[in-house]
């Protein structure tokens, strides 16, 4: 039922991290030369955003595994036992799952 605002969410989550590493580059060199400046305010308005995608897939129970990708995990039960629904971005819908132990690699379609 998240996946629609997942497709949203995701991306802006990628971008806002990317932000955050180009700007920390930025400031780095311009705390040299001005104490930051403009560039000191791009990050904290990346560092935002990324939080507030981190508390939604936290308060939801969303284990972001990768930002680059997209690729997340929700925490369920199966067959008695702890498993990891599988979701990346660009996916259609959740195919996949995995246990505790295995991982990515260890995705078997539901």
């Amino acid at each position: 039922a998240a996946l629609d605002e997942l497709r949203s969410r995701l991306p802006r989550l990628r971008e806002a991290r990317q932000r955050l590493i180009d700007t920390s580059e930025r400031i780095t060199s311009a705390v040299e030369l001005d104490g930051g400046g403009v560039e000191g305010s791009d990050w904290f308005r990346a560092q935002e955003t990324l939080k507030t995608e981190l508390v939604w897939l936290a308060d939801r129970g969303i284990l972001l595994r990768d930002p680059e990708t997209g690729l997340i995990d929700f925490p369920t039960h199966r067959d008695g036992r702890r498993v990891f629904l599988c979701w990346r971005l660009g996916e259609d819908r959740v195919a996949w799952f995995h246990d505790e132990q295995t991982g990515f690699s260890g995705r078997r379609p539901l």
